[in-house]
């Protein structure tokens, strides 16, 4: 049962099904982690990432993109497109199905949080100043760090032979964890268009009591500034040989 789909699939599941799960305690009323602040989001988070990340190698995905800019990123560095649609599938259905299980999970707590705006941003991003032009810029810069220093992180010039066995997933995971604590606060930092468009058409679907509108007005931000980051970055690795 092994493959690359399967292990990019299992793999996204993880990381939203934890990275909103931890979002939707810190917001829901009576949730015991409620009001608990960014730095539990942003912890979350990078916990989410590792898991998603260990999850989707076990399942058969060793390069763990788990994130169609990563994926796009690593066919723009080795000009191999073959696998890009299919893990893209992988991973927002992957998405879907975590946000589905985290909707689960906190069933009992949506009808008693009256915010609609609050219930959106457990399941996806938005500006925190309304600003598209900008809001994309911050995506992009935040993608492309991401994709810059995971090549770092694997790169011979950090490592004649890589990180030692088990040390890159958490190296991966404290990279995102700073992306958030530092870049995260303008937009939310999806830096990754199944984590936004995945659970935003969940949020869409699933019958939440009291949600508003899923902002699809929003929802290109996240898609194409991430996915441009992704691409620029790509070309710089490849032309920098890392």
């Amino acid at each position: 049962m092994h493959s690359v789909w399967l292990g990019e699939f299992m793999g996204t599941l993880v990381l939203v099904l934890l990275g909103n799960g931890v979002c939707a305690g810190v917001t829901l009323r009576k949730s015991y982690a409620a009001d608990a602040g960014w730095m539990v989001i942003t912890t979350g988070w990078a916990l989410a990432v590792l898991c998603g990340v260990l999850v989707a190698q076990a399942f058969g995905s060793p390069g763990a993109h788990i994130n169609p800019a990563i994926t796009l990123a690593m066919a723009v560095v080795s000009g191999n497109y073959s696998q890009v649609l299919s893990m893209w599938s992988a991973q927002f259905l992957g998405a879907m199905c975590g946000a589905a299980l985290m909707t689960l999970h906190y069933a009992p707590h949506w009808r008693l949080s009256p915010d609609p705006a609050a219930k959106l941003g457990i399941f996806c991003t938005n500006g925190a100043v309304r600003s598209p032009l900008f809001n994309m810029v911050s995506e992009m810069i935040g993608t492309a760090v991401l994709v810059i220093v995971v090549g770092a992180i694997f790169s011979h010039g950090v490592s004649a032979t890589g990180p030692a066995p088990g040390l890159g997933q958490w190296l991966v995971a404290s990279l995102v964890w700073g992306i958030g604590l530092s870049l995260g606060g303008t937009t939310g930092y999806a830096i990754n268009p199944a984590r936004d468009l995945g659970p935003r058409l969940m949020h869409a679907i699933l019958p939440i009591p009291g949600k508003g509108g899923s902002n699809w007005r929003y929802a290109p931000i996240p898609i194409v500034g991430d996915l441009a980051g992704g691409a620029l970055a790509g070309l710089l690795l490849h032309y920098a040989h890392l």
